[in-house]
C-alpha cells in the first residue's frame, strides 16, 4: 500500500517546493503528474509551467492525463513515487461536470493512490480563507476545492499545511 502525503496551503506558501523535495528522495523513478492543461493564450501561466518543469529535470512527467491511474499503470518501469500538483487545477479542468461526478472521480483517484505500491504526494490549495465570492461559479469552485481537500486529508497518511515556507503537520 502506498504512503499518501497531502500538502496544502495558500498561494506561494512553499507547497510545490516541499513536494519536489520529498519526491527527490525517490530518485530518478519519480513521476510528476501535472494537472494543468496549457492554454497557450496565457503567457504568464506558460512561464509558471516552464519554471515548474525546470525544478524537476529528468523526471517523467504526465501532462494532465484524463485517467491518471490508467496513465500511471502504463509506465515502464513503474514509478518509484508520484507527485500530483495540484488539486485545484485538476478541479478547474472538470467544472463542466456535476458535483457528484467530480467528487466520485476524486474518490476513485485517491483509492488508486492508496492501493498503489509507491508513495504519492498530492498538492492542494487553501482557497476558502477569503470572503465568500459573489459569483455562483466561484462559490461552487471554492466549495468543491474544500470538499476535495477534506477527502484528501482524510485519506492521507500525513497532511501538512505550508505557511510562508514553513511546514505545519496536521496529521
Amino acid at each position: 500500500m502506498g504512503q499518501l502525503t497531502y500538502l496544502t496551503g495558500p498561494v506561494r506558501s512553499g507547497k510545490s517546493s516541499r513536494a519536489v523535495d520529498i519526491a527527490r528522495g525517490w530518485g530518478d523513478g519519480a513521476v510528476f503528474v501535472a494537472t494543468y492543461r496549457p492554454q497557450h493564450d496565457d503567457p504568464e501561466m506558460d512561464d509558471r509551467v516552464r519554471r515548474h518543469r525546470a525544478e524537476r529535470p529528468g523526471w517523467r512527467t504526465l501532462e494532465a492525463p484524463a485517467d491518471i491511474p490508467a496513465a500511471l499503470a502504463t509506465l515502464t518501469p513503474p514509478p518509484a513515487g508520484v507527485l500530483l500538483d495540484c488539486i485545484t487545477l485538476w478541479l478547474g479542468d472538470r467544472l463542466d461536470r456535476d458535483d457528484e461526478t467530480i467528487l466520485a472521480e476524486w474518490d476513485a483517484l485517491l483509492a488508486a493512490f492508496k492501493a498503489a505500491p509507491w508513495p504519492a504526494v498530492i498538492v492542494g490549495n487553501e482557497i476558502g480563507w477569503s470572503p465568500v465570492p459573489e459569483h455562483p461559479v466561484l462559490r461552487r469552485y471554492r466549495d468543491l476545492a474544500g470538499w476535495l481537500a477534506q477527502r484528501t486529508a482524510a485519506a492521507a497518511d500525513e497532511a501538512w499545511l505550508m505557511v510562508s515556507g514553513c511546514p505545519l503537520r496536521l496529521k
